[in-house]
């Protein structure tokens, strides 16, 4: 599969793969019909997905099978009036129903819109009347049809809401019975152009309302890097990549460059992470692929590792957060496997990343990614080099870059402020070794000045996490008169830890910091709190425990 849109797929080095990887875009892509329905066309019994839930139902199904669902889904919709550049928002959890309806969408040249089960009713009223909505597609949760019927008298672009059940509410569509009756799918002639919008997402950010993040009917082809290199997938793997449907991770990591690469996707449908069933699922399946966010591995290697036998597993990336070294240093001496790091943002794909070729060094992002011609930018201009910090930046040389964000929709001006001058401006504030890794410092706005030093609140918390007791915590800067800026860290305790929460456990955690890092580094306020205000997709809201708004 990857032959048609690769030049070369095997590589021999990280240099080798800057100098000859390239991708080969058609004239008119579309993931279902091209990856999905060539899959079911040459390989028709080949496993696409393995779906399990807590409670023991498990299905494997194969590419003919995905075809055929997402075909009948297809029908249905368009007996609905559904087509193309319709805007469908999915809220369906990690029901199979999900993947059979983004490739049905795919299929119409309709626009998918990923969403969170976790929505409130004021949330999808934004969202309907800011993207213009016209269908929901949700699992059939008393909580999700509440906030949806709750919703709709504010929602007038909504002509249609579909339950996949098991709660179908008066005035829904049956999507069970509509993929049953559904007549025999017809493909549009012209299902969408290249550069039509395929998939929005509104952005959870630590600040503001959400951003909608618009990519085209390309942005799948920018995952083949996600998929067989970062994830190093290839036609025997079986990968998990735990996230839920409504986030952009979704996407990274349980379908498109995964189903490119020819793998075996494993979903698990669960309501509460809970690291001893993850250990569980990956012993029972034999899992060979596993990515998460440094949360879920800070909590795995707590666990007794010995108890579960996981040998399966080849190979493990990490992405969402800053990785703390001493996760990464636990893990692989518990299990002898290295963690990848990935960075990228909604807007893009896998920006920077440690690939198989590429030895990690714990605590760095890796090496860029060979898609995006990404640099640093100083706040004087210029680029940083060797030693210096500085904006990620992802320079577009006048042209369109595969994967890169089209637009954020309705949103001329935001997209101007962050998608000029030949450059796209991430917010993200790294530095650069003379190796040509990444390290990550911290959103623009969360760089810490203090007594004329720049300091990265990712730098902090490391250290600070490498002190016994702590699940997590958050650096910020706090206003001072003298020093422009002091670092407060707000941390979680572990249970056997927070009976010693108070001021004499705080000195020894600040005594700590200064033996692991810059005397300067360490955190002046020290606050025990029972949980870090997160944002939907579970990124610590620093604003918030500064009290920007306030």
């Amino acid at each position: 599969m990857l032959e048609k849109y690769l030049k070369q797929t095997k590589f021999t080095s990280y240099e080798d793969f800057m100098q000859n990887f390239e991708v080969q875009i058609p004239q008119r892509f579309n993931f279902g019909y091209d990856i999905v329905d060539e899959w079911a066309k040459t390989e028709p019994d080949k496993p696409a997905l393995l779906w399990t839930d807590e409670n023991g139902a498990e299905r494997q199904y194969s590419f003919a099978e995905i075809k055929h669902y997402s075909d009948q889904t297809a029908s249905f919709l368009q007996s609905l009036g559904i087509g193309h550049g319709d805007m469908v928002m999915l809220i369906v959890k990690r029901h199979v129903e999900f993947w059979f309806t983004i490739v049905a969408l795919h299929k119409l040249g309709a626009v998918v819109i990923p969403a969170t089960h976790l929505l409130t009713s004021k949330d999808i009223i934004y969202r309907t009347n800011a993207a213009g909505i016209k269908a929901i597609v949700a699992c059939g949760d008393e909580a999700v049809i509440e906030h949806i019927n709750e919703a709709m008298p504010d929602s007038p672009s909504v002509k249609h809401l579909i339950s996949i059940g098991p709660i179908v509410p008066e005035g829904w569509n049956d999507y069970q019975k509509g993929i049953a009756n559904a007549k025999t799918f017809v493909r549009p002639e012209v299902a969408n152009e290249n550069n039509d919008i395929m998939l929005l997402y509104f952005t959870s950010g630590t600040t503001g309302e959400p951003k909608m993040v618009a990519h085209d009917f390309t942005y799948p082809l920018a995952h083949i890097i996600t998929g067989k290199y970062w994830h190093n997938l290839d036609e025997t793997s079986l990968h998990l990549t735990l996230a839920d449907t409504g986030w952009g991770k979704a996407v990274w990591g349980k379908l498109y460059g995964q189903w490119f690469s020819g793998a075996n996707v494993f979903v698990y449908l669960y309501d509460r992470f809970n690291p001893a069933d993850v250990l569980k699922m990956i012993e029972k399946y034999h899992i060979t692929s596993f990515c998460a966010p440094p949360t879920v591995f800070r909590f795995m290697i707590r666990e007794d590792l010995s108890k579960y036998n996981i040998s399966s597993l080849r190979y493990c990336t990490i992405a969402g957060e800053a990785l703390n070294p001493k996760v990464y240093d636990e893990w692989l001496r518990l299990t002898g496997i290295k963690l990848m790091e990935g960075f990228g943002q909604t807007e893009t794909t896998l920006t920077i990343c440690t690939l198989p070729w590429t030895e990690p060094k714990p605590g760095s992002m890796g090496k860029r990614n060979p898609q995006y011609d990404v640099a640093l930018l100083k706040p004087d201009g210029t680029y940083a080099k060797a030693g210096e910090q500085g904006e990620i930046v992802i320079r577009t040389n006048g042209k369109k870059v595969l994967g890169l964000f089209k637009e954020y929709y309705r949103d001329p001006e935001r997209t101007k402020t962050t998608l000029h001058g030949d450059l796209y401006h991430t917010g993200d504030v790294a530095s650069i070794d003379e190796d040509g890794y990444f390290w990550f410092i911290g959103r623009t706005d969360d760089v810490i000045k203090s007594s004329g030093y720049r300091i990265s609140p990712f730098e902090v918390e490391s250290a600070i996490m490498t002190f016994s007791g702590i699940v997590e915590c958050a650096v910020t800067g706090v206003p001072d008169e003298v020093r422009g800026q002091i670092i407060k860290a707000s941390i979680v305790l572990s249970e056997e830890y927070k009976k010693r929460a108070g001021e004499e456990l705080a000195k020894e955690i600040q005594e700590h910091v200064k033996t692991i890092t810059a005397p300067y580094k360490y955190p002046r306020i020290i606050e025990f709190v029972n949980q870090l205000p997160k944002t939907i997709s579970g990124k610590i809201k620093r604003s918030e425990i500064r009290g920007d708004n306030k």
